[in-house]
């Protein structure tokens, strides 16, 4: 089997709630999605998606992602799809860097291994663990009163892992995880994750006034050492995420004792690829997980949900249903929330079918 053509689309994902807000007055409305194919010489077509937080949260943007694709692509026609560890050899020596732009592709070629497998992508990643996959709801940062609101409407649809956006003020993020965790039973999960937000003195800050409650601190601070230096001031739970880009950081961070879970993103680490690798040496560390993207619709949801229900359950910290923060379905038989849950597909690789006449024309196409 050989890959014939690499092709994209670009596709608008407004919001259900408007804006979402995160640290540092940084906002977006619009999510700008890049949808891609491979078609094959067997007449089989996989399909991935790239959604970057915006060119503010990690080093990645949207026209990036297209870029990329008409840079990487001539040099993977040609080449075997089901190779996908080979796919990523090559796809690393043709363009440094950029795991971003990668993403889509090796998704894709998972989804085409499981359609000539027979099987969905959870089962080659690993296997079926349990029946559903535990996901939180992101609360955009707002003010501590209306912040907690929305958490009791989330709670009321099943949900109990809540990331509450914070990063801002200092005075106010300790309004807003004491107003939040007061809506919560003890059984619920709170996350205050500042996104890089917080300068090292405001997150020892905001951890010591927060001393008493139970809640998760995620990134405080933009650099890895600061927040080794939060860390070991505080007995919360720590989250590490923007940090964890590659196995050397992780591998860094498991040595110095950093965080007790890590935020693993597709995109961020090039695909389900690299991300498997990186799960499967967390599971082997002993290391809880939230496994998810940077952003996406209905095909990003497809592979967060293929990769969680492929690893081990005590592993599973929470994931993230993508589609149900937007307005505009992108592909048929996606998973769905049910209850604060979903359930990777059990059809043959990813399990969806794309809204052609949702994506329109072709944006990048390379043969």
């Amino acid at each position: 089997m050989k890959i014939t053509k690499i092709f994209a689309h670009r596709v608008e994902l407004p919001l259900h709630e408007g804006t979402y807000k995160w640290s540092g007055g940084k906002s977006v409305s619009v999510f700008d999605s890049t949808i891609v194919g491979i078609e094959t010489d067997a007449g089989i077509t996989g399909f991935g998606e790239v959604c970057p937080l915006g060119p503010f949260y990690l080093p990645a943007y949207a026209d990036g992602v297209r870029a990329g694709l008409k840079e990487l692509g001539p040099h993977l026609i040609g080449w075997d799809p089901r190779e996908i560890s080979k796919l990523n050899h090559r796809m690393d020596a043709a363009l440094k860097g950029h795991p971003y732009v990668k993403s889509g592709i090796d998704i894709a070629c998972w989804d085409i291994l499981g359609k000539v497998a027979g099987l969905p992508v959870c089962q080659l990643l690993g296997g079926r663990y349990g029946e559903k996959v535990r996901l939180y709801r992101a609360i955009s940062q707002e003010s501590p009163e209306q912040m907690a609101k929305k958490v009791t409407g989330y709670k009321n649809e099943g949900y109990t892992r809540f990331q509450l956006k914070v990063g801002g003020d200092p005075d106010t993020d300790i309004e807003r995880i004491h107003a939040v965790r007061a809506m919560l039973a003890p059984s619920d999960r709170l996350v205050a994750d500042a996104n890089t937000g917080w300068t090292q003195h405001e997150a020892v800050r905001v951890v010591r006034a927060v001393k008493g409650l139970d809640v998760y601190i995620e990134q405080p601070c933009l650099t890895y050492e600061e927040c080794l230096a939060v860390r070991r001031l505080t007995d919360h739970p720590f989250i590490l995420d923007e940090n964890i880009d590659s196995l050397e950081m992780l591998m860094r961070a498991k040595g110095d004792l950093a965080m007790d879970c890590v935020n693993l993103k597709i995109s961020k680490l090039g695909g389900l690829t690299k991300t498997r690798q990186v799960r499967d040496m967390c599971v082997s560390m002993g290391i809880a997980m939230t496994l998810e993207d940077s952003w996406g619709g209905d095909i990003t949801t497809a592979a967060i949900a293929h990769l969680a229900h492929s690893t081990p359950e005590e592993f599973r910290f929470t994931s993230t249903d993508f589609n149900s923060y937007v307005t505009v379905s992108t592909a048929h038989h996606a998973p769905h929330r049910e209850q604060g849950f979903m359930r990777a597909s059990t059809s043959v690789g990813l399990g969806i079918e794309p809204k052609f006449d949702v994506l329109g024309p072709r944006v990048v196409e390379v043969a």
